[in-house]
């Protein structure tokens, strides 16, 4: 026997073994992306691992705490719900336009690109804002504004590059690991705040900008998109944006119970997308915890979100998902009922739980509710309606909460941290009250209504996760 002939037994001997599973893994996340390459598909999640630090370590967590350490509590709560409130309502003006340049220019990782450098570049400027007269508390509200804009903003082009890193029929795979990694950022930046007990300090700030960079990176250096127009930006195009909505509204109110959904979505994501914002604020100021502690209790209800949402999943494909929102609202009733009535820890961890429990569930079942009430060639166009209102609703949450406990505060104590909580409800309960109205027609499965590559731009960016294909808080 030559060499040569032992070399073909001895590769073929190779190639009967079996393969590794590391390599099978490989092989399988190739096979969702158009290159059949592995690393693109990472690539592309690891930028929702590093947004998912910003929202959490930022948004959730520190920058409502700093605002209350330099303006007091209740007009620290007031400007930072206003701060958040201005950012979001930017964006939802011009979401439309943001998302015709994506549509029309076809490139989208330039324009990621930009926004996630100036969230970055704002949120680290923030740490080197000095504590001390009110003008600098301002100031970095302000960097705020602008840094949680910019995140807003990149969430639009990252949710569009979507289709470059996934088949088709992959997406919902591809775009459900994004939302799985995005929750281990969440985790490891809880984890980081705990252990080096940075709490609102500069460290916070710094650390999350610095790992948001990082993180951001691969997707810049791995991910390529072909350039598929000539397009410039014209100002005509904006005004067509927005003329386009108004011709969507009136397509909506030609679809049994969708505008009276979308009324519904308003006010119950009201109370969802405050205590996002403000429960690191409530848990130190209404309870009486400290920041690590905050920080601590906010990570359980990270992991108990995690575990849920699988679970709310199931039930949709059971039940139906108008079934599994109201049963979703009615916890969070429950929880907000739990958490409001008696400001003590145990209270606090109970309804905690119930809200973590139920935040997953209001996400996986609305869409899917959404989708069963859209006319599958009107997708795209009825979920930027769908976006909007959860926009919409994150500017006016805040902003009722910060200036219900702002104004209460001096007179009943900690008692206006329950006032503010009962709101809340009141919300919650008008979302259900419209919700019931609803028909919960039956429709195609989900899969069959995935949105078109055109709603991904338009898409929601507060909250929800992309498994259907598009995004958020």
């Amino acid at each position: 026997m030559t060499c040569r002939h032992i070399i073909r037994a001895m590769a073929g001997a190779a190639a009967l073994r079996p393969a590794s599973p590391f390599a099978r893994f490989a092989a399988a996340v190739g096979a969702l992306t158009p290159t059949g390459q592995a690393r693109v598909p990472v690539a592309w999640s690891l930028y929702d691992f590093a947004n998912t630090i910003y929202s959490y370590a930022i948004v959730s967590y520190a920058m409502g705490l700093w605002a209350v350490d330099r303006l007091g509590p209740g007009d620290g709560q007031f400007w930072f719900g206003v701060a958040n409130a201005v950012s979001v309502g930017i964006n939802a003006a011009i979401s439309p336009v943001l998302g015709a340049i994506s549509d029309r220019g076809g490139r989208r990782l330039p324009f990621l690109a930009f926004f996630t450098a100036q969230c970055i570049l704002a949120t680290a400027a923030i740490a080197l804002v000095p504590a001390g007269a009110p003008p600098l508390a301002f100031l970095g509200l302000a960097l705020f504004s602008l840094a949680n804009f910019s995140y807003q903003a990149a969430l639009i082009y990252y949710d569009a590059t979507l289709p470059v890193v996934s088949r088709p029929q992959s997406r919902g795979r591809v775009s459900g690991m994004g939302v799985a990694i995005g929750y281990l950022g969440t985790i490891l930046i809880a984890i980081l705040i705990l252990v080096l007990d940075s709490g609102s300090t500069p460290v916070t700030f710094a650390l999350a900008a610095g790992l948001f960079a990082l993180f951001s990176l691969p997707i810049f250096f791995v991910v390529r998109e072909r350039r598929t127009s000539d397009y410039r930006f014209r100002v005509e195009d904006a005004v067509a944006s927005w003329a386009q909505l108004g011709t969507t509204l009136r397509d909506a109110r030609q679809v049994p119970g969708l505008l009276r959904f979308l009324v519904a979505r308003f006010f119950y994501t009201d109370p969802v997308n405050t205590v996002i914002v403000v429960m690191a604020v409530f848990a130190t100021q209404a309870i009486g915890l400290t920041a690590g502690e905050a920080n601590l209790v906010l990570l359980l209800l990270t992991v108990v979100a995690v575990f849920a949402s699988f679970g709310w999943g199931q039930l949709v494909e059971r039940f139906g998902p108008k079934r599994t929102l109201l049963v979703v609202l009615g916890t969070w009733v429950i929880g907000l009922l739990i958490a409001g009535s008696v400001l003590s820890v145990p209270t606090f961890i109970v309804g905690g739980i119930l809200l973590g429990a139920g935040l997953g569930g209001v996400w996986t079942s609305d869409r899917v509710f959404m989708l069963r009430l859209s006319p599958s060639d009107k997708v795209g166009e009825f979920f930027g309606l769908y976006g909007l209102a959860g926009k919409f609703s994150a500017v006016t949450g805040p902003v009722l909460y910060g200036a219900t406990v702002a104004l209460l505060l001096p007179s009943l104590g900690k008692a206006a941290y329950q006032v503010g909580i009962f709101t809340f409800l009141i919300l919650m309960a008008i979302g259900i009250v419209v919700l019931l109205g609803v028909p919960d027609r039956p429709g195609e499965p989900p899969e069959a209504l995935a949105p078109p590559e055109h709603l991904l731009p338009a898409s929601e960016t507060i909250g929800p996760p992309r498994e259907d294909g598009a995004h958020s808080s």
